[in-house]
């Protein structure tokens, strides 16, 4: 569903991700780990459009996709919930769920599509004419994941979806990922909690200052012993 062949990016004179190449089949979840600084959100921005490489290419459905505009690949299925969630704060539940389904076509069948998520998300449906920004960073996290659902995505990034959220929450999110998985969506998921990511994912690749260092598995990659020590505790 995604191939990401040897590209380059550079923000000014640092050069950010140097010749990275990985692969999500459909149906997966594939995990980038990594500690902070290695290039995993730029990663990210450049798979969804947001920043250009400069060389190299990104393949998605059989398209290349490494000069085409960030709205014109949520148009084609997939959809990116950014690190720190980026609700539109002064917006409801509702408003921000209609801003997930902007580009869609099938605008009859939307109302089918909010039950899906009021019903994967009872809270949001008790705050839907909540301002996202009164909202906790939980709630906030539900809201940002919903969001991009009602886009219909074939295939969901979600950047640090655990990231300052408290031990129980952290449980239903990845919880939650691993049900919109079983429901056919591929994911692509940047992770600082690496124990929770592998245990999820089907395959990772773990990122050192923009290169690909190691790449498997990700059960495995749990008894891994540079893993464990980099990243596992």
């Amino acid at each position: 569903m995604l191939k990401v062949d040897n590209i380059e990016v550079y923000y000014g004179a640092i050069h950010a991700i140097k010749g990275v190449s990985f692969e999500v089949k459909k149906g997966q979840i594939v995990s980038l780990i990594g500690a902070n600084g290695a290039g995993k959100t730029t990663i990210m921005h450049t798979v969804s459009g947001l920043i250009k490489p400069q060389t190299g290419t990104i393949s998605f459905s059989g398209t290349d996709i490494s000069n085409v505009r960030a709205h014109t690949i949520v148009e084609m299925g997939m959809a990116h919930v950014p690190e720190g969630r980026r609700v539109f704060s002064k917006m409801t539940v509702k408003e921000n769920l209609e801003m997930g389904a902007y580009s869609r076509k099938d605008k009859a069948d939307l109302e089918a599509d909010y039950e899906m998520v009021y019903t994967r998300f009872p809270r949001l449906k008790e705050r839907r004419k909540q301002l996202a920004g009164t909202m906790s960073g939980g709630e906030q996290q539900m809201l940002a994941i919903a969001r991009a659902l009602m886009s219909k995505p074939k295939l969901m990034l979600l950047d640090e979806p655990s990231m300052g959220l408290a031990p129980i929450l952290v449980d239903e999110v990845f919880s939650i990922i691993k049900d919109i998985n079983k429901s056919g969506t591929t994911i692509l998921l940047v992770e600082q909690n690496a124990h929770k990511a592998l245990n999820i994912a089907d395959q990772a690749y773990v990122l050192e200052t923009g290169n690909v260092v190691l790449s498997g598995e990700a059960k495995k990659m749990l008894d891994n012993e540079q893993v464990k020590k980099a990243y596992l505790g």
